[in-house]
């Protein structure tokens, strides 16, 4: 009689029982994480050009993984979904980013420009001429665009979620958005979702 059949017939001692019955869960559980597919969800809120990139870099490359991805665009966030991106960067008041020359000889390069806020706050044009800077820059080193990136996060199956409180809130018209947008909710659509996911991102 297999280890099965004494167990059903109940014959099997305590310690045998133990040893089958952690035998058959560890096989249940290994069972459910081969079949489980990851998830992950991105809440996506500002609009500038540098913080376009990261919920689109992250959610392409999970969904390439095999992840189950959708990102709820909100607020400054929804300009991402609109059929033309007109993007900006400003590093008035943002430290942490660097001003470099795309152009020059490599010592120029090189050279990390601290700004002060007082100045770049004073020069007609400023945040046009930086963000000509970050988009030469991007491309003479081969990054993708926003625009490419979006396509390739559309083509891996993220679900782009737009909220609709936030299209109510500044008058937005669902013409100037791209027509992938799966569906327009409100956050407390949304949440469920992000409450099950693996990964839930706040970018």
């Amino acid at each position: 009689m297999n280890a099965s059949a004494e167990m059903m017939s109940g014959n099997a001692r305590p310690e045998e029982f133990d040893r089958w019955f952690d035998t058959r869960f560890d096989e249940r559980m290994a069972q459910m994480e081969n079949e489980h597919v990851p998830s992950m969800t991105i809440i996506a809120t500002k609009g500038s050009l540098d913080m376009a990139y990261p919920p689109f870099i992250l959610a392409s490359t999970a969904a390439a993984l095999g992840w189950d991805v959708s990102i709820f665009f909100t607020f400054y966030g929804l300009s991402l979904l609109k059929k033309e991106l007109e993007l900006e960067i400003s590093p008035l008041g943002n430290p942490a980013m660097p001003m470099k020359m795309p152009f020059g000889p490599q010592w120029l390069r090189n050279v990390d420009m601290n700004i002060p806020n007082l100045v770049m706050a004073n020069i007609p044009g400023f945040e046009k001429m930086a963000t000509g800077m970050m988009k030469k820059t991007m491309n003479e080193k081969g990054i993708a665009s926003i625009e490419e990136l979006r396509s390739l996060s559309i083509e891996a199956g993220v679900d782009l979620v737009a909220c609709q409180m936030t299209v109510d809130l500044y008058n937005m018209a669902r013409e100037d958005f791209i027509p992938e947008i799966s569906d327009w909710i409100g956050a407390a659509s949304f949440l469920p979702k992000a409450q099950k996911s693996d990964v839930s991102l706040f970018v």
